[in-house]
């Protein structure tokens, strides 16, 4: 989560102090390394287990902070939005039965977090990207209440000058205006951490950076946004959009966004921070250590607290970290691009594969630079971002092979090897390997999984209803911590209350729309009306606000006027001022609306764009549904009465 005790970097002077800190810490931590102080010889684990939480019809639950008071545990703390939580487990030497352990300790968050959650109505789920979560769900009502977030959020607006923009195009297209960092709230990661020694940092980052591309392809677990199909790891496209910085002269020039993979292979630590500070201004401030150059000639390690909270403001997919325990200084490597989920065991196998590649690579490649180029590295983690495990790479040497072809033949035998080599528990080699094995031979990642399921679904069936059953099936298999390989496609739960998803407007409005402009012709709309079997179409200027709103009844109107219509402009016959609603208006609210105005169509506005519309069929629909379950729930009860 990071330095909480923190203000504004927005303030000149306050801004210039601690950018001085950053600079200074960075002069320690060069001292530290030249005197050989950093730790070296014990490499070990860690992560961190993030989590949704949800309400019984699966949607967002905004009890992160209510849950947080119940539990009595260090180990958790909160995230950004109010519907997430996190648990950093123990760091553990990488040996023996690290794995398992590791594994026994996530359950037991787990069912700390669900315990808990269930005092308060909720759920815990974990996935890369929660299928029910809305954009209306990413408001600053859902921010969680910490002085950190707030700044971040109008520092990163201030020094970008725009809204966010995420534009995503998988099997389908999602593109979103946002206009605030909540886009970043929409993921949850299991992060892993591996400390190694200071003299094998370089080249063990470098191994992170080349084996990253397989360890996403196997691991995707984002594969919708709601009902989108998108990339198999989508989480990586929006965080990306919603921490970028950028203004669109900067981008237009090339500039580095704030979320990247890296550029090049690096020669040293202090390298990488020497880049992320000339390419990123200081976005936070905080409390900083006066002089830490003087404390490590002292014998004390400085945390580096400047350094550290500007570096948690840089995402890099491979962070470098460095950390104090008992005045020994250490780095480690944070490996960001692992979700949440599917289970648990997924989780540990995901692990595993990776560990086991760092530490086997290593053993097998001297210098992984000499035999892959970057460019390569970083390409193939974006394909493996976009397609998962049906992606192509180009591996050692330049040679071009298939994701699954390359895991199953050479990187697992690597994995193992290096585990074993390592002095792993031989049991937990098997379990968690043997799990991605199966996994690759089924291509059953947890992405293909949601995208399969909800492609296979009854096409009349709503996309708020299917992205339920999907959480809903997420949350059985889970519960019983069946390995994604293993999942059944998601189907409709009949049992879930399928009026969740009509309580707003926003979640069933229609945003594939038909409009025309006020200057298009009246014979336009009246053939759009009679192609789309539709009664109304809603007018909107170049910038996309509502400015009118044109039905079939306004057309015949014009017609049965007589008189030569066919050079009717649509303004001439379009309600100007139509009503509308919002997508947080309630479906009760929009129905009263049209029932006492007596309109069948309403559009709907946000910030003063038109985004949806809803209309009476839609309201039928609903009503039918109502009706149809209320009449079977009747019948059964008088069989019931019959019968007893």
């Amino acid at each position: 989560m990071g330095e909480q005790n923190i203000s504004r970097g927005g303030d000149n002077e306050a801004k210039r102090l601690f950018t001085r800190a950053v600079l200074n810490d960075l002069r320690a931590l060069e001292l530290m390394i030249a005197k050989g102080h950093i730790e070296s010889g014990a490499r070990r684990i860690g992560a961190e287990q993030e989590m949704f939480i949800t309400d019984h019809d699966y949607s967002p639950n905004l009890t992160a902070l209510k849950i947080l008071d119940d539990i009595e545990d260090d180990r958790f703390t909160n995230e950004i939005a109010l519907f997430n939580i996190e648990a950093n487990l123990t760091p553990r030497r990488f040996e023996g039965k690290c794995l398992s352990a590791m594994e026994e300790e996530i359950k037991e968050v787990i069912s700390i977090a669900k315990h808990h959650a269930g005092n308060h109505d909720s759920k815990i789920i974990l996935a890369g990207i929660l299928p029910t979560l809305r954009q209306l769900d990413l408001t600053m009502d859902s921010i969680t209440p910490v002085d950190r977030y707030y700044e971040l959020n109008d520092r990163l607006k201030e020094i970008r000058g725009s809204d966010f923009r995420m534009d995503i195009r998988g099997v389908d297209e999602l593109s979103v205006t946002h206009d605030n960092f909540m886009l970043e709230a929409m993921n949850t990661s299991f992060q892993v951490h591996f400390q190694v020694s200071g003299n094998e940092f370089v080249n063990m980052y470098n191994l992170s950076q080349a084996v990253t591309a397989p360890l996403m392809a196997v691991a995707v677990n984002s594969g919708l946004i709601h009902h989108y199909r998108l990339w198999h790891e989508s989480r990586i496209a929006v965080f990306q959009n919603s921490i970028d910085t950028r203004s669109t002269t900067h981008q237009k020039r090339g500039a580095q966004p704030r979320v990247h993979f890296g550029n090049e292979w690096i020669e040293s630590i202090v390298d990488v921070f020497r880049d992320d500070i000339s390419r990123f201004s200081v976005v936070l401030t905080s409390d900083y250590e006066e002089d830490p150059v003087a404390m490590v000639e002292a014998g004390e390690m400085p945390k580096l607290k400047a350094l550290m909270l500007h570096n948690g403001t840089v995402y890099r997919w491979n962070r470098p970290c460095y950390g104090v325990k008992n005045n020994v200084p250490h780095l480690r490597i944070e490996n960001r691009v692992l979700p949440s989920g599917p289970s648990v065991l997924d989780e540990v196998a995901n692990s595993a594969f990776y560990f086991g590649l760092m530490s086997g690579m290593s053993q097998k490649y001297q210098d992984i630079t000499q035999v892959l180029r970057f460019s390569n590295a970083r390409n193939n983690f974006l394909q493996a971002c976009r397609n998962g495990l049906e992606c192509h790479f180009n591996w050692i040497n330049g040679d071009s092979i298939s994701a699954t072809k390359l895991i199953k033949n050479e990187l697992l035998p690597i994995a193992e090897s290096g585990l074993k080599n390592a002095g792993l528990d031989h049991g937990d080699i098997e379990r968690y390997l043997s799990t991605i094995a199966r996994r690759v031979e089924s291509k059953q990642t947890g992405a293909r999984w949601a995208i399969k399921s909800i492609t296979e679904m009854d096409k009349n069936i709503h996309p708020d209803e299917k992205v339920r059953s999907i959480v809903a099936e997420m949350d059985k298999q889970q519960t019983i911590d069946r390995p994604i390989h293993e999942w059944p496609l998601a189907q409709v739960n009949n049992q879930a209350d399928w009026r969740a998803s009509f309580i707003l407007v926003g979640q069933f409005m229609i945003t594939k729309l038909l409009t025309v402009r006020p200057d298009d012709s009246m014979d336009l709309a009246a053939s759009i009306m009679d192609w789309k079997r539709v009664r109304h179409v809603p007018v909107e200027n170049d910038e996309g606000e509502l400015v009118g709103l044109v039905s079939n009844r306004s057309v015949l109107k014009k017609i049965v006027e007589g008189g030569n219509h066919k050079a009717t402009a649509i303004k001439e016959i379009m309600n100007e001022k139509p009503i509308f609603v919002t997508p947080q208006t309630t479906t009760v609210k929009a129905i009263q609306i049209m029932r006492n105005n007596r309109i069948s169509c309403l559009p709907v506005v946000e910030d003063g764009k038109l985004v949806g519309v809803i209309t009476e069929y839609d309201l039928i629909k609903i009503a039918s549904h109502v009706l149809e379950s209320d009449l079977k729930a009747y019948k059964q009860k008088m069989d019931e009465q019959e019968s007893g």
